[in-house]
């Protein structure tokens, strides 16, 4: 899949809120071009609780809450070290293998968030793009691409890398000249009503910055005219399709994968 523009697009709400920090004095120098290029406020510790902070320190770039001052600050992951433990490339005879088929060889991560499905699919021996279009997400999964290109044997050199494109998924589909086999969704959704559990953390971030994905119809419609194979919709168990002509679906735990297959040609 050829590669899109990687610039990065002006910084929208409510993404305007959160500010930039250098952990250490050390770090100020890039603290600052990082909010200049995101045209975000400059801030220092100690931090008020006023919104996020984009951290930055010598090993990473890491999300804090002041809010919640004893939580620990979240950093994009591709290939956790839960991954890394098992022997690759993962099996695929899970649910998100199955539907994303065993003959598909490139994925387009279409809502890529914090990289981790992303991660999953490369770990499976995917090919993976990662696309997404908020800037503090991408530099987030950025910075996760450069920790794993500075351990190329952390996992035995067994690991393709996801590429990242940080552009709009719905013009980039629309655009790409080779079709990828396969394009998969995580939209935003909406919670589910009267549950008294709470959406573990960085999901509850990752909507504070981006919101609820309102235009989910209108990248299915994208990734179906993208798609060689087909498009894989992850959807909560308790939520309609994002489509009702749902060709396959297969069950998780909490999330079924729904897919839709492409027409022949």
């Amino acid at each position: 899949m050829r590669p899109a523009a990687t610039s990065i697009a002006p910084t929208p709400a409510p993404e305007s809120s959160v500010r930039v920090a250098a952990a250490a004095q050390g770090d100020v120098a890039a603290a600052r071009d990082l909010a200049r290029i995101l045209g975000l406020a400059l801030t220092q510790p100690p931090y008020d609780a006023a919104g996020l902070v984009l951290e930055v320190t010598s090993g990473r770039l890491q999300l804090r809450d002041p809010r919640s001052p004893r939580t620990r600050p979240l950093s994009a992951e591709l290939f956790p070290v839960r991954i890394r433990r098992q022997r690759l490339p993962l099996s695929k005879r899970g649910p998100l293998a199955l539907a994303v088929g065993r003959r598909s060889r490139t994925v387009v991560d279409a809502t890529a968030g914090w990289g981790a499905d992303s991660g999953l699919l490369a770990a499976m021996g995917y090919r993976v793009v990662m696309v997404e279009r908020s800037p503090l997400l991408a530099v987030l999964l950025s910075d996760a691409v450069r920790r794993v290109q500075r351990e190329p044997g952390a996992a035995g050199g067994k690991l393709v890398i996801p590429e990242l494109v940080q552009a709009d998924a719905v013009g980039y589909l629309y655009r790409v000249t080779t079709r990828p086999d396969c394009v998969y969704m995580d939209p935003m959704f909406p919670p589910k009503r009267n549950s008294a559990a709470l959406a573990k953390r960085p999901l509850r971030l990752l909507r504070e910055l981006v919101g609820d994905d309102e235009d989910a119809g209108t990248l299915l419609a994208a990734a179906r005219t993208a798609a060689r194979s087909r498009v894989v919709v992850k959807r909560p168990d308790h939520a309609p399709p994002l489509a009702e002509d749902v060709d396959l679906s297969h069950a998780g735990k909490l999330v079924r994968y729904d897919v839709y297959l492409a027409p022949a040609r």
